[in-house]
């Protein structure tokens, strides 16, 4: 009998998509709940991860986050970097909820 042989860089990429979906979830619900004095850089991340081309995000901005918000951000770039599946994919309505967030706060899209 063969044992079960798991790949370990599949294993970490399942680990990563796990966390940071639960990460990316939190993140968005407290930009929709509007509650911190940081909403408006974490709305301009979580924009910047829905379609970093239209909305470019500085990494230097995670040193103002408080620690809770940017471990999460963190394990949503961990996800990103493991690519199976897109943060906003991972949640009810996400690419709605995120596109809300992008009109509600002003950010603009780019122009062709």
């Amino acid at each position: 009998m063969l044992d079960a042989y798991v790949d370990p860089e599949h294993a970490r990429k399942d680990r990563a998509t796990e966390l940071g979906s639960a990460a990316y979830a939190r993140l968005l619900k407290t930009a929709e709940n509007g509650n911190s004095g940081q909403t408006s850089r974490l709305v301009r991340f979580l924009a910047g991860v829905y379609n970093g081309g239209a909305f470019p995000f500085d990494l230097y901005d995670l040193r103002t986050f408080d620690l809770e918000i940017s471990d999460d951000m963190l394990l949503v770039l961990d996800m990103l970097r493991w690519a199976k599946i897109d943060p906003h994919s991972t949640v009810d309505r996400g690419g709605r909820r995120v596109e809300a967030l992008i009109d509600r706060w002003g950010l603009q899209w780019p122009t062709s």
